[in-house]
């Protein structure tokens, strides 16, 4: 899971801090769908890691930051994506079979996350409004979302043969991937580990350290609202 990143071959100042934000942005959103999304829905939890690539660089003649590349570092629940879902899942047992393809699409939605979370804070930034109408699954090409789709597309390859199926259940998925970023815990647990990224010159976020800021903020924000309601 990373951003996928088609820039300008110089920056300055302004244009780096953006590209930073939005980059941690997409890369927390890709966390938290993870580690909260999958908890949520009473998934086993899987290790992942978010490696960093060129953030401490600068151009010193230029006087500018180069821009700079986090991914996520494994998070799936299906490490080896079969031929086909319904071959595999043949001789499963109902409660494996369900089991399976719960986390078959979970995985979907963590990658459509990502993406989502970075078109939220641009949408938030300018102070528009966001929908599945205005941003649809192949706007997320906008939002570094290019190679987090090429992978949504070969679990779906796996998922069926049958285009409208295929259709309807990314349909269903993209739906999830909003309702989990509109969610006021699940966003502000995003933004602080967000922050948290930009703060620190680490160039590894182990998953402790992940799952630490994310469970801090994720509760103090289910507290805000309890208090709100």
């Amino acid at each position: 899971m990373k951003r996928s990143y088609l820039t300008p071959t110089a920056f300055n100042q302004s244009s780096f801090k953006e590209l930073s934000r939005k980059t941690a942005i997409h890369e927390a959103g890709h966390a938290a769908a993870i580690y909260l999304g999958n908890k949520q829905k009473q998934l086993p939890p899987v290790f992942f890691q978010i490696f960093i690539v060129g953030k401490d660089a600068v151009l010193q003649k230029a006087k500018v930051h180069s821009p700079w590349i986090a991914s996520i570092q494994g998070g799936r629940l299906i490490h080896t994506l079969p031929r086909s879902v319904e071959e595999t899942t043949d001789n499963f047992s109902p409660a494996q079979k369900q089991a399976y393809i719960h986390a078959f699409e979970a995985d979907m939605v963590n990658l459509l996350v990502g993406p989502l979370a970075e078109a939220n804070y641009v949408a938030l930034r300018d102070d528009e409004i966001i929908n599945a109408s205005l941003v649809n699954l192949n706007a997320l090409h906008n939002y570094g979302g290019t190679a987090d789709l090429q992978v949504v597309e070969d679990y779906l390859n796996c998922w069926s043969t049958d285009e409208t199926l295929r259709k309807q259940k990314i349909a269903e998925l993209f739906a999830q991937a909003f309702e989990f970023i509109n969610q006021r815990a699940n966003w502000r647990a995003i933004n602080a580990l967000a922050n948290a990224i930009l703060a620190n010159n680490k160039q590894i976020f182990d998953c402790e350290e992940i799952i630490a800021v994310l469970d801090a903020h994720f509760f103090d924000g289910k507290k805000s609202t309890l208090r709100m309601a």
